[in-house]
């Protein structure tokens, strides 16, 4: 397996982003369709399942903000360290991380659990939907362990170059997945609740079949009974490179509250129509997040090597990825958007609802690109403190008020909600990918400067 990893430092840069981008975009490609599964066992059960899973959606966005965005920090630190031929500080990052992961999650899913009817009450969850959103809830954070240790198995073989590993664990997922949503819906009728059980199990089952891959790529080869203690100082360089991170994806979460209380305004059913429209547009954003994941590993080695000049090539590179995908997936999306929300439910004020709201997203599709490719360079380049602000303005400072102008003053109802994320994402766009670019050239010569 380590003979026939990509060599992030030399290969020519269209091939290894290839090599390292289409993997990991077949795995989160399977892994939405598992969402999509999912969203289509809870349309079966009723429309207020749907619901519910669309206001699970923010508490979820908390636990990936914390999950992601600690994996996403190990993986820079220890992609970094590689290029510097560090392999100690590789191997000490990556079981630290398991130690600040595991207390940080104790710290936020505690006071969350207890939360939970409060937080969906204040969208006026209420009766049969407010049940179906905790029993669900509860369950995905009683096992968000799981999910994490995933996540930070997976963000050391990432930062080596596998992605192959993680993509074949979500394709056995979601195979396993098709099985387990009957079976605890239709034969043991646990309802939402059987859709959270199945995922957990899934991410439980996990965890062997990633620790034999991570044993089998030599990651710890070499490792000493001092790099197995707890680490306090190591644990304050994880946080300053995860934290922004972490509070720029619990934006999001922050952000889905924003948007649900704007979006429950108009009733269950555009709810319904709001979670599932959005739950089809991650399946088209994902080649994106392989392009992101390619670039981060791309620069975390290449900044630790003190190439930066290949690191600009790798950005360049995957922005120009992004604008071919954004024709080539959006131009069908925008023709057979109703077919697509018919899938899951046919009521047609659903299907209306979703269809505009796919229609009017397939503006910001090359926001979202620039926006994630720009924090790869952040984080690749260990400069990821103005994702923290970034994620902040886009999810809650600039939504609130233009929502409210659009929806309220203007009266453009539901689909002045929709205009607000282009306006909101397109703003946030620009000055992303401003700021990693400035960032970029600050390197470069200060790196020059060195030498």
């Amino acid at each position: 397996m380590k003979n026939t990893q990509p060599n992030l430092l030399n290969d020519s840069m269209v091939p290894l982003v290839l090599r390292l981008a289409l993997p990991a975009s077949v795995g989160y490609f399977f892994n939405t369709m598992f969402n999509v599964v999912d969203t289509w066992w809870a349309g079966k059960i009723s429309t207020d399942s749907l619901a519910a899973l669309s206001l699970s959606f923010p508490i979820f966005m908390i636990l990936l903000a914390l999950i992601m965005g600690m994996g996403s920090g190990v993986g820079a630190l220890i992609a970094n360290a590689l290029g510097a031929g560090k392999a100690h500080n590789a191997r000490s990052y990556q079981v630290q991380g398991f130690y600040l992961g595991a207390i940080l999650l104790a710290v936020v899913l505690i006071p969350l659990g207890f939360a939970l009817p409060w937080l969906f009450q204040l969208f006026k969850a209420e009766g049969t939907l407010l049940q179906a959103a905790l029993s669900y809830t509860w369950i995905i954070l009683l096992g968000a362990p799981f999910f994490l240790i995933n996540a930070l198995l997976n963000s050391g073989l990432t930062a080596r170059g596998d992605t192959k590993s993680f993509r074949n664990f979500l394709i056995i997922g979601f195979l396993v997945n098709l099985g387990l949503d009957p079976f605890f819906i239709v034969v043991i009728p646990l309802g939402e609740a059987g859709i959270a059980l199945a995922t957990v199990l899934v991410q439980l089952g996990g965890i062997g079949y990633m620790f034999w891959r991570f044993h089998k790529s030599g990651l710890m080869e070499g490792q000493t009974a001092e790099e197995l203690r707890p680490n306090p100082k190591l644990w304050g360089e994880i946080l300053g490179q995860s934290l922004p991170q972490r509070i720029s994806m619990g934006s999001i979460a922050a952000g889905g509250f924003v948007i649900n209380h704007f979006v429950t305004q108009f009733g269950t059913t555009a709810l319904a129509a709001y979670g599932t429209a959005m739950r089809i547009e991650q399946i088209a954003l994902l080649p994106t997040i392989g392009l992101s994941i390619a670039l981060a590993a791309i620069v975390g080695q290449n900044n630790g090597a003190g190439n930066l000049k290949r690191v600009k090539q790798a950005f360049i590179t995957t922005l120009l990825m992004g604008l071919v995908l954004w024709v080539a997936l959006y131009t069908p999306l925008f023709f057979l958007a109703p077919h697509f929300m018919a899938f899951f439910n046919n009521k047609p004020e659903v299907v209306a609802q979703g269809d505009l709201y796919l229609k009017i997203q397939a503006i910001t599709f090359m926001t979202y690109v620039v926006m994630n490719l720009s924090g790869s360079v952040l984080q690749g380049i260990k400069k990821p403190s103005a994702l923290l602000w970034f994620g902040l303005s886009r999810q809650i400072v600039l939504p609130i008020p233009l929502f409210w102008l659009l929806v309220t003053i203007l009266g453009l109802g539901l689909a002045g909600i929709w205009w607000g994320l282009v306006l909101v994402n397109g703003i946030a766009a620009l000055a992303t990918l401003f700021w990693a670019s400035r960032q970029l050239h600050i390197a470069r010569i200060t790196s020059v400067d060195a030498n």
